[in-house]
């Protein structure tokens, strides 16, 4: 009998929960919403995007949430279309308990800028990807130039890019990098009025540990003025070129 009596129980409270979630969930479907809070979570170092941009994006393809019951909402059609903008990494939307729907909004990380004759302007992100530059923001990163193709800038000169930014004398030292045909690469340096021929970047740490030895117990020795050109091609040497 007893035992009977907790089966009944049990089932009278399984069946309270399944009615009071079913209950509180059309509740919730019928519910209206009343803001649409978006979050740039990254802005203080990238303005590529604002919030009014989202805003304007999800009024434009007619899901603004604000005024619909939560029924009608569609969380991941407004993602998807937040994702649309090719300066976002990611985002998530979703239903906050106090009546809103919230955006977070992670954008994309750009590791090198690219001037293009091939290709145009664009940058190189951080996961090796193509991404527009954007008319409301201009991030500080390496700068190349010249005869550029778009899988020379996603692997060769992305992997460059990177260690200099990983590097911040290197990055302080090099103001542009510049590519010409055959993937030859010279550096124009911030400091003096001449050129580091690279040649190919292989092997691109060592000609520049080389040119570092160069200015050590070269240029502060005969002065900075005086080569139009500093060749580090050549295993073992440095070539110079006098003004």
């Amino acid at each position: 009998m007893k035992k009977i009596l907790i089966i009944i129980i049990a089932a009278m409270l399984i069946g309270y929960l399944l009615f009071s979630a079913s209950f509180f969930r059309n509740m919730s479907r019928n519910r209206v919403c009343e803001n649409f809070n978006v979050v740039i979570e990254d802005s203080s170092h990238y303005q590529f995007v604002s919030i009014q941009d989202i805003e304007n994006m999800v009024k434009y393809h007619h899901l603004d949430p604000v005024g619909k019951t939560f029924g009608e909402i569609n969380t991941l059609a407004i993602r998807d279309t937040i994702l649309s903008n090719k300066l976002v990494e990611s985002a998530k939307v979703f239903i906050t308990p106090g009546g809103a729907v919230k955006a977070t909004v992670s954008q994309r990380k750009p590791v090198l800028r690219v001037i293009s004759d091939l290709k145009g302007n664009f940058y190189v992100d951080n996961e090796r990807r193509i991404m527009p530059v954007s008319n409301n923001f201009s991030v500080y990163v390496p700068v190349a130039t010249g005869v550029i193709d778009e899988q020379f800038a996603k692997n060769q000169l992305s992997d460059f890019a990177s260690f200099l930014s990983s590097h911040p004398n290197w990055d302080v030292w090099i103001e542009q990098i510049v590519v010409h045909k055959e993937e030859e690469v010279e550096l124009i340096p911030r400091i003096g009025d001449f050129r580091i021929i690279m040649g190919s970047l292989d092997g691109y740490q060592e000609k520049l540990a080389k040119f570092a030895r160069f200015v050590e117990k070269g240029l502060n020795v005969v002065g900075w003025n005086r080569y139009s050109a500093i060749n580090l091609k050549y295993e073992n040497q440095v070539v110079c070129t006098k003004k």
